[in-house]
């Protein structure tokens, strides 16, 4: 078996290399773009299917056994993104419905992209992904692949434009032309002469392969060939619909034409005659135009005397407009350093209103500070207050305590007393002095403990009076810290008060500086208004303006144009009814709302 694999691998290469020889051979000499009907490009991609097909394995699926090699083609498309173009475009076709058709396409496709040998060669690297589709001993899986990859990479000399859609790739059926490789040996017999004796000894396995192939053609070709009537049927009811349509849009193309062909001897018949017309209009232009060049002779002459005087003229006025520029010059340099002291001063009060905005949050902050000192102050007296209270009833129960130890010596001494003259009387009352010297001593031990007890509170309590001392001392320190706190207000309220004097003497200098300002843009309006009044207003003309300048509305019988004497535009009678005394008139005169308004406020700035 694996002497059959190897024999079989070895024929497959040697009619890789004929077809691919042929194939480039036959492409170099046509020297043109390959079609998919040319023989030795159908036969290579024959062997090429031979190839991919060769040690296979069956995959068992539900509608029966399938052996395809579009599965490993498919692989491309993961290992090498730019085949993704390929593999969307072979699914987009409707065309094939097998997976042969499909490999068949993507073949193709590759092959006109010149990356067949590009995207084998993936494979290839990727043998354990290849080992799910082939057997060990398959072509792909050996070293006569990555031979057969180094062949196809010749394939990139030749330019191929392959239809698919025309082409039914599916019920194809893949027979090798023995003719072909004949031809190509007897025609390179001199130059290779054991081509001849690889094709023989190939012929008997392509003549297998051959039957191979004819008998699943005729297992295919019925249930195909119904599909392919079904569809040539519903394509023929189709084309036979669109047909009708076609007619129709001929006759009613030929009917359009019919019309412009009248319409177009119709447009020559007017062209002739405008032509025969404008010839007699030039004849009779031409005699007047010989008749008025003599005229105009005439006069270009009494033009010419008339031109030289008016250049004098000329050159005169052109003098009186230097002296006007130079005085117009000399009044804006005056207006732009007015403008600049303006600026400044602008700028002046600008930064005295952030100083002034900067004082007041000063100011804000500080009269917060104060709030938090009196507060923490008030705090502070609380606390001591409490603390002395406590201070106070610790030394009543000291004082109580010592009472009560003086009072437990006294009640001892006095027993002991009573025990010394109870052991001088009554001796023989022993037993019963020994029972009450033992209560006695049972008394003794917790009186003794209500000492310790006692001497345990009294420790207790002197160091709470340390503490208490130690926080008296703080609370001390606290106050001479508050009292500097108070002296350090005392201090910041004479500087509140400090900079509010400052404040208020810059709002003088602000209100004394809008003043100023004030006064200078009235002396900028006055020397705006002397400016126009050199330059003088502007006049519309009745004709240029057809709606009011303010309202907008359009001008007519009933609303009548009416001239503003200040400005010189046009407005209707509602928007001009006002009257004042101009410089320039003596008597009050029709004004527009917007100068009246204006000249109000002039004259109310100027008598402040």
């Amino acid at each position: 078996a694996r002497h059959h694999a190897m024999e079989e691998r070895a024929n497959l290469m040697n009619m890789m290399k004929l077809s691919i020889k042929t194939l480039i051979q036959s492409a170099l000499s046509l020297g043109r773009t390959l079609d998919s009907d040319f023989p030795p490009l159908q036969q290579f991609f024959v062997v090429l299917e031979h190839c991919l097909k060769h040690g296979l394995k069956v995959k068992k699926t539900f509608i029966g056994q399938n052996k395809s090699f579009f599965g490993p083609l498919e692989l491309v498309e993961k290992l090498c993104p730019e085949a993704s173009d390929i593999a969307t475009s072979v699914k987009n076709l409707p065309e094939l419905k097998t997976a042969v058709g499909r490999g068949r396409a993507w073949l193709y496709l590759a092959l006109m992209q010149k990356k067949l040998a590009d995207y084998l060669k993936v494979l290839l690297d990727h043998k354990h992904l290849l080992s799910e589709f082939y057997e060990p001993g398959a072509l792909m899986m050996e070293e006569e692949g990555a031979v057969i990859v180094g062949l196809l990479v010749g394939l990139n000399v030749i330019d191929a434009n392959l239809c698919l859609k025309g082409e039914d790739l599916d019920s194809q059926v893949g027979v090798i032309d023995f003719s072909l490789y004949l031809k190509e040996t007897q025609d390179s017999d001199d130059k290779q002469d054991g081509g001849i004796t690889a094709v023989l000894d190939q012929k008997h396995y392509v003549e297998e392969l051959n039957r191979h192939l004819r008998w699943d053609f005729h297992l295919c070709t019925v249930a195909d060939l119904q599909n392919k009537i079904d569809c040539l049927e519903k394509t023929n009811s189709k084309l036979q619909e669109e047909l009708a349509a076609a007619t129709d849009r001929i006759g009613s193309l030929q009917e359009e034409q019919q019309q412009l062909k009248q319409q177009n001897e119709l447009i020559r018949e007017r062209s002739e005659k405008s032509v025969e017309v404008t010839k007699e209009d030039t004849k009779v232009e031409l005699d007047t135009y010989k008749q008025s060049r003599q005229g105009l002779d005439e006069m270009y002459s009494d033009v010419w005397k008339q031109l030289k005087e008016e250049k004098k003229i000329r050159l005169e006025l052109e003098k009186e407009l230097e002296l006007q520029i130079g005085m117009k010059t000399e009044m804006e340099i005056a207006m732009k350093l007015l403008e600049k002291d303006t600026h400044e001063k602008q700028d002046t009060l600008v930064a005295l209103r952030q100083q002034l905005e900067e004082v007041k949050a000063i100011n804000l902050q500080m009269f917060h500070k104060s709030q938090n000192a009196e507060c923490s102050l008030q705090q502070k007296t609380e606390a001591i207050s409490s603390f002395e209270g406590k201070t106070n009833e610790m030394m009543s129960s000291m004082k109580q305590m010592e009472d009560r130890l003086q009072q437990a010596e006294k009640a001892r001494q006095v027993a002991e007393e009573r025990c010394s003259k109870m052991k001088q009387d009554l001796a023989g009352r022993l037993d019963t002095c020994r029972q009450q010297m033992s209560q006695l001593d049972s008394k003794c031990s917790t009186l003794e403990k209500e000492l310790k007890s006692e001497k345990e509170q009294r420790q207790t309590l002197q160091r709470e009076l340390h503490q208490e001392k130690d926080a008296t001392t703080l609370l001390k320190t606290e106050l001479q810290q508050m009292e500097g706190l108070k002296k350090e207000l005392r201090k910041l309220q004479d500087e509140k008060q400090q900079l509010e004097k400052v404040c208020e003497e810059q709002e003088q200098a602000l209100q004394e500086m809008g003043l100023h300002l004030s006064q200078s843009k009235l002396k900028m309006e006055d020397i705006k208004e002397v400016n126009k009044a050199l330059k003088g207003h502007t006049w519309l003309k009745d004709d240029e303006a057809t709606h009011c300048k303010q309202c907008e509305k359009e001008f007519s019988i009933s609303r009548r144009k009416h001239h503003c004497r200040n400005c010189g535009d046009i407005f209707c009678n509602t928007c001009s009814s006002n009257e004042l005394a101009l410089p320039s008139y003596p008597k009050p005169v029709r004004v527009c709302d917007t100068c009246h308004t204006l000249l109000l406020q002039r004259c109310s700035s100027n008598s402040s």
